[in-house]
């Protein structure tokens, strides 16, 4: 088979990376991939938004199926059109992308089908969520509406910097239309967990649980990134507790899609805070997570490729039970100095191959590019340094050893992935 994987981060990288271990899969490409995915697929200089065009290529190509990494594509429509031209596709279409792409849609759909989340409040105008503030205080969590590539999320310790979340986002437009609409909710205390599952919209098949760290320092300091690191499984995720988010979350909201008339055939992934009063949903994602598909991935011994024709056809019910290895993953990102904010591109990057070649260890590339025989940094997350290890403190040593062999100008990562689980 012929499949075309959409994207250019680590997540893309894992996933290419996974379906070449597929016996099905004759050839690979990625749009645009970058210099580490060059080694398991046929790099295109096609964006991943270039709607148009990656429909050109596939019908072109004659490919059997594409698979889309990032949220924008899924959010503008792609699988809609690859389907109207008879292409398969494995995602969910733009109606059912909103889960993701309107964050007042998914706590709305929430709020109807008892699905547990924070209490919220959505505003549209400035003024009124500022006064609200005023009367409600602080802790609380403001969020755009719209797609803001993760960074539309403040948690507010004060009213003051809640009342200035609120101005940045719907006064200066810091993510432009993303912000015409704000929510206001209860800040929720407790470990966070991913949650992601595919599914046809009436079987579903759970991933192995995750957790990752979001902030760029160690200890959970300084900013939010698109996330430092990541572990699989997450030993606070009890088979109890996996069961009840499966059933309160991930069950009533699929269920509601279809009861609105919306199908949902892809992957849904949950970020639940397990709160005292029991998990609650922080945010719906329509795509494979970044990096906890890195630690996931490594651990999945059946072929994920067969699982992705089975959702895309709704024929998820055939297939047998996953097959998972038994060891834990780690995953450690590795950052250009200055991320999340100004960053500079084109360090030289030293002992990729080094590290490769430890056993149960692999590199996966997010922001590289190949300048002829060298790697080059060419985004804020370089690459994601994953292993493998028989406890979750074995595949983070294993791990960190393997980042010892890595070196690049302004490098940085965090020193404490995983601890939170190995205490």
């Amino acid at each position: 088979m012929r499949i075309l994987v959409v994207g250019s981060g680590g997540r893309e990288h894992a996933l290419a990376w996974k379906i070449a271990q597929s016996k099905l899969a004759d050839k690979i490409f990625c749009a645009p991939g970058n210099g580490g995915i060059a080694q398991q697929a046929e790099c295109l200089g096609i964006e991943a938004g270039d709607i148009p065009r990656l429909l050109e290529f596939a019908r072109k190509e004659k490919i059997d199926l594409t698979v889309v990494g990032p949220e924008g594509p899924l959010a503008a429509g792609i699988v809609d059109e690859f389907q109207k031209a008879g292409l398969r596709i494995f995602g969910p279409r733009k109606k059912a992308a909103q889960l993701e792409a309107s964050k007042v849609f998914a706590k709305e759909l929430m709020a109807k089908y008892k699905v547990p989340t924070a209490d919220f409040k959505i505003f549209e105008d400035a003024g009124e969520a500022k006064k609200y503030l005023a009367l409600k205080g602080a802790p609380c969590v403001v969020k755009a509406d719209g797609l803001a590539a993760g960074k539309g999320v403040a948690v507010a310790k004060t009213a003051a910097e809640a009342e200035q979340a609120v101005s940045l986002m719907m006064e200066e437009k810091a993510f432009g239309a993303a912000g015409n609409k704000v929510i206001i909710e209860e800040c929720l205390e407790g470990q966070e967990a991913s949650i992601l599952v595919i599914t046809d919209s009436r079987e579903v098949i759970a991933l192995a649980s995750a957790q990752d760290h979001k902030r760029i320092f160690d200890n959970d300091f300084g900013p939010n990134t698109g996330g430092m690191g990541a572990y699989s499984p997450a030993p606070v995720v009890t088979a109890e507790l996996f069961k009840e988010i499966l059933q309160k979350i991930v069950y009533r909201t699929i269920d509601g899609l279809a009861n609105e008339g919306i199908e949902y055939r892809g992957v849904l992934y949950a970020g639940v805070m397990l709160t005292k009063d029991g998990p609650k949903t922080l945010e719906f994602n329509v795509r494979f997570g970044d990096p906890e598909t890195q630690a996931i991935l490594p651990r999945l011994n059946s072929d994920l490729l067969e699982i992705m024709l089975a959702a895309s056809a709704g024929k998820l019910s055939r297939l047998r039970a996953l097959e998972w290895d038994t060891r834990a993953c780690a995953c450690v990102v590795l950052a250009s100095a200055g991320y999340p904010g100004e960053y500079e591109k084109g360090k030289e990057i030293s002992g990729l191959e080094e590290a490769a070649q430890m056993k149960d260890t692999v590199v996966f590339h997010a922001g590289t590019k190949k300048s002829g025989e060298k790697f080059l940094t060419n985004g804020g997350r370089v690459l994601g340094i994953t292993g493998l290890g028989a406890t979750i403190k074995d595949a983070v040593t294993h791990t960190y050893k393997a980042v010892e062999k890595i070196n690049f100008e302004g490098m940085h990562y965090r020193q404490d992935i995983g601890m939170r689980a190995i205490k």
